[in-house]
C-alpha cells in the first residue's frame, strides 16, 4: 500500500491497529509523539527498536489517512 511496507495490521497484535513492522508500537503513538514536540532522534532512542524509516512511513500514512474531502450540498 503505497510503499508503507513497515506499517503492519495484524488482528493479534495491539487489536489490528496500524503498527510498525509487526511490534507493539502503534502508528498512532509515533504520530501523537511528533504531534508533541518529540524530535526523530528522541523518538529512535525512547524506542531502540524503531528505525528513522519506521517514523517517516508512520507520517506518510497519517498523511494518506486525512485526504478526505468535504462535499457541501445545496438544499434548494
Amino acid at each position: 500500500m503505497l510503499g508503507l511496507d513497515n506499517i503492519t495490521f495484524d488482528p493479534g497484535i495491539m487489536g489490528g491497529q496500524a503498527c510498525i513492522r509487526g511490534m507493539r508500537i502503534p502508528v498512532s503513538l509515533v504520530v501523537k509523539l511528533i504531534a508533541n514536540g518529540k524530535i526523530v532522534e528522541e523518538i529512535l532512542e525512547e524506542y531502540p527498536d524503531l528505525e528513522a524509516e519506521d517514523i517517516r512511513q508512520s507520517l506518510l500514512y497519517a498523511a494518506w489517512l486525512t485526504q478526505e474531502r468535504v462535499y457541501a450540498f445545496k438544499i434548494a
